[in-house]
């Protein structure tokens, strides 16, 4: 346990015959608590609690100054109550940490003394994969077939949940992390010991996922980071952030009937992203706050990492309470949540108008039925206009297609814990799948269907609502309680749409209500998809062509003929109130996560029982990974280096590091058939994550990904330049290093969007990629290069890629001496022509605090925390 010095700004908290101690903000602010947001009191108070000395006194005062301007360049720590990650970021950290074991073990030093030293939990919901659909035992079949793919990687997450203090797996079918999150995890409030004191205080996390703030729905303050940043992190160090923006949002009126908490968080997306939000924290407030249920404010906090945010944030009120009631947390729970936040200034208070950096208005009551797409999550539509983006794109077939549209809904999915984790939105599925029987509507044999909730208990509701028949009726099985589609585990497309595709008679969609539809992000053949909420999903199935206008086109033709219209179809506020009061109990919630939890296909699983993984040099699974060493240093320098890559913008994590199935005739899949594979069964991308050669031959292996240095090179390929010759990245950037040649990356716009994988920034490191020149960064990945010691570097104004028109023969200097990187100073970079022409310019380290500027000084993370390691061990300070 750390040890904790107890402020001055304390007061007690009697509550239920006990006294608690709290950080007083009343006392700490004054008159200016409720000008302050929210967020920045939490961070206020974490910094209170968890600081001393001239620290806590320094950022103290930079939180309060930042009343007067909106904005700081202060740096604050920020040291989390617990760390929370799934099965494919887990891994790879945890390999890490038995990988960093061995190296302090053959260092001659205690490798059992490498521990978390705050609780971790791991929810195993990233594997399962959409092989089983339409089908009453697909979850069953799903479930098992993912036990067969990963049990080697199962074991290993056993085995580090063993020897590991402080590490939790919640196993296969518990459900997807964030719903989880919500649903068992978060305390909200709660008690804690520290030093023989009894406390009250704020629930607060960093999650391994780009959608943890999914949990400020309800009030606590978390937000997703990279791997590697929360293996700082787990090891007792503060993560740094500078006091940040704040975005709010201002919500009047109430949304109208028939509009859901999907149609807001794809709206707030479109607004936040149209005025170029990008890392701000985001908190909303005002009347139309208090008219959200919890459900639908988690809908929209979960979309955070889409609209460009680091959190998402509502505070805590009476739909809090509830929330907590409705899935089976005690009234005593309740209660002391209610208590501390009206004690300590953390209530909601819909009348306020706290000080913002800057303030956008949403009246709900303008909000109408919306999808989006058909590439990327802000680009929103009505949902009548989903004929008119795909009419833009001018697809022409080769010819047409016997029965199928040129558009067909080849995948709806209902996916994901952005929209299966409010119990309305399912519900309202099912009244509509319900309906739909009812006129005697099916899907069309090309379209793919799922259901995948994001938690157990979302079947028990389902049935006791009676609409698990109806759900079945029109496709909508459930295939598991898993991430699914959204992260690209689909499975096959169906036989029809594999042969017209491949005779480029059809340019097939997706429908899903995930968060993000970024081509060939839920199958590696789909380039399209929209976003829409559960309900609209279905619709488009059931009309099996996504070229069409459900405003006033048929979504089908019924038993007798006739033509059936979506507004028969969409269930009203009255008959989702009253299927909900029927269906849900708040003892499903513990009782089928129990359930869940006692899964015997994992709980048989063997596990080794040494204090260092037995680590096998045949597995194609798990490797010991090079990074993981003592040896490895800072990347920092004077360096003269060729382009590896020259990339456009919008470059997101999929394309850096895929995490979808494992093309059967890619040389990734050659390397693995070599090793004893089969070409058939190859599982995705995100299942290798623990074995560093398959990652390393991932790395950029994308059909969207263009290579402006030599357009029209086949998939992850790229030029050598001094010879000329094309080759894989893997083996050209093999090439730069046997010379001692260093390597960068150049890219456009926000380099890095999507998902937080840490394999996004270890597969460049082990590209040799040295440094990342980039118009702008995504906040997670930014944090992630950093993490492995790559250097990212902000190009001016006006220039990118095009501008630089960088050509083969062309070489970067970049002058990243150590001494000379500090956060978000300036980098003088010299572009060489190939014919002896000088290019200077001045970029911005895209560095922000002190701790990032050591980190990449000492090569990255993982080198930094081994030195920690032996460093305390040897009673010292680094």
């Amino acid at each position: 346990m750390k040890n904790f010095t107890v402020p001055s700004d304390v007061a007690t908290l009697d509550h239920a015959g006990l006294h608690y101690q709290v950080v007083d903000l009343p006392a700490l602010l004054g008159d200016d608590l409720h000008r302050l947001p929210v967020v920045l009191r939490l961070l206020l108070e974490n910094l209170v609690r968890n600081t001393a000395g001239s620290e806590r006194d320094a950022g103290v005062a930079a939180i309060k100054r930042w009343l007067a301007t909106g904005t700081s360049e202060a740096e604050i720590a920020f040291q989390p109550g617990r760390v929370l990650m799934h099965d494919t970021t887990s891994t790879p950290a945890l390999v890490d940490i038995a990988a960093m074991r061995d190296a302090l073990a053959e260092a001659g030093h205690d490798p059992a003394l490498l521990n978390p030293g705050l609780p971790v939990d791991v929810s195993v919901d990233h594997s399962l994969a959409v092989e089983f659909f339409a089908r009453r035992d697909a979850a069953e079949r799903n479930l098992a077939l993912e036990m067969h793919r990963n049990q080697e990687r199962y074991r290993f997450l056993r085995w580090a949940a063993q020897v590991m203090r402080g590490v939790r797996i919640h196993p296969p079918g518990t459900g997807i992390m964030h719903t989880l999150n919500l649903e068992q995890l978060a305390t909200v409030a709660h008690a804690e010991e520290r030093n023989g004191v009894l406390w009250a205080v704020p629930d607060t996390l960093v999650g391994t996922d780009s959608h943890t703030p999914m949990i400020n729905g309800i009030g606590v303050l978390g937000w997703g980071v990279g791997g590697l940043e929360a293996q700082t992190v787990m090891f007792g160090m503060p993560t740094m952030l500078r006091v940040p923006d704040v975005i709010g949002v201002r919500l009047t009126g109430c949304l109208p009937a028939g509009v859901t908490a999907t149609d807001l968080a794809l709206t707030v997306t479109q607004r936040l992203r149209a005025v170029g939000v990008s890392g701000e924290f985001v908190e909303f407030y005002g009347t139309g706050v208090a008219t959200l249920r919890a459900g639908e404010r988690a809908v929209v906090a979960n979309m955070a990492p889409e609209y460009g945010a680091t959190s998402g944030y509502f505070p805590i009120d009476e739909r809090t309470l509830a929330y907590l009631c409705e899935t089976g947390r005690t009234p005593a729970a309740a209660a002391l949540v209610e208590a501390y936040a009206k004690r300590v200034g953390l209530w909601y208070q819909p009348h306020a108008a706290p000080r913002y950096t800057r303030t956008i208005d949403i009246a709900l009551d303008a909000i109408g039925m919306h999808v989006a797409g058909p590439r990327r999550p802000q680009d929103l539509l009505p949902y009548s206009c989903t004929a008119a983006a795909l009419a833009a794109l001018d697809f022409t077939p080769t010819r047409a297609h016997a029965e199928m549209p040129r558009h067909p809904v080849a995948i709806a999915a209902i996916t994901s814990c952005t929209n299966t984790s409010d119990p309305a939105l399912l519900i309202a599925a099912g009244l509509l799948a319900r309906k739909a029987r009812a006129f005697g509507l099916t899907v069309p044999a090309w379209t793919k269907t799922s259901l995948g909730p994001g938690s157990p208990a979302a079947g028990a509701y389902l049935a006791r609502a009676g609409l698990l028949d109806d759900l079945a009726a029109v496709g909508f099985d459930i295939v598991g309680f898993g991430c699914t589609t959204c992260i690209g585990n689909s499975g096959p497309l169906t036989e029809p749409v594999r042969q017209a595709l491949a005779a480029g008679e059809i340019h097939p969609v997706a429908v899903l209500s995930g968060n993000r539809n970024f081509p060939g992000r839920v199958h590696p053949d789909l380039d399209l998809g929209f976003l829409m909420s559960p309900p609209l999903v279905i619709a488009f199935a059931l009309a099996g062509n996504a070229e069409m206008d459900l405003s006033c086109d048929p979504v089908g033709y019924g038993s007798a003929a006739t033509p059936v219209y979506l507004r028969e179809l969409w269930p009203t506020p009255g008959e989702v109130a009253q299927a909900l009061q029927a269906g849900t109990q708040p003892g499903d919630y513990p009782r089928a996560f129990a359930l869940a939890s006692r899964n015997p296909l994992w709980h048989a699983l063997e596990v080794p029982a040494s204090a260092r993984f037995p680590w096998d040099p045949a597995s194609t699974a798990l490797r010991r990974p090079p990074f993981a060493s003592l040896d490895e240093g800072s990347q920092l320098g004077h360096n003269s280096a060729y382009p590896l890559l020259v990339l456009g913008d919008d470059i997101t994590t999929d394309h850096i590091s895929p995490a979808s199935a494992i093309p059967a005739d890619s040389f990734v899949a050659d390397f693995l058939v070599a090793r004893g594979d089969d070409r058939h069964d190859l599982n995705v991308f995100a299942s290798r994550r623990g074995n560093w050669e398959v990652m390393l031959r991932a790395a950029f292996y994308s059909k969207t990904l263009r290579n402006l240095l030599a357009p029209g090179l086949p998939v992850a390929h790229t030029l050598h330049i001094p010879t000329g010759a094309v080759a894989p990245i893997f083996e050209v950037a093999q090439r730069y290093r046997d010379a001692g040649q260093p390597v960068v990356l150049v890219a456009g716009e926000r380099y890095g969007t999507g998902s937080s994988r840490d394999w996004a920034a270890k597969g460049q490191r082990l590209l040799g990629i040295r440094c990342v020149l980039a118009a702008s960064f995504e906040r997670i990945h930014r944090s992630n290069l950093v993490g492995m010691g790559i250097l990212p570097l902000r190009l001016p104004a006006g220039v990118n890629p095009a501008t630089l028109a960088l050509a083969p023969g062309d070489r970067i200097e970049i002058d990243a001496r150590p001494e000379l990187i500090a956060p978000r100073g300036p980098v003088t970079v010299r572009i060489v022509r190939a014919d002896g022409a000088l290019e200077q310019m001045t970029c911005t380290a895209a560095v922000e605090t002190a701790l990032e500027t050591t980190l990449l000084r000492h090569g990255g993370v993982i080198p930094f925390i081994l030195q920690q390691t032996i460093a305390a061990q040897q009673g010292r300070q680094l």
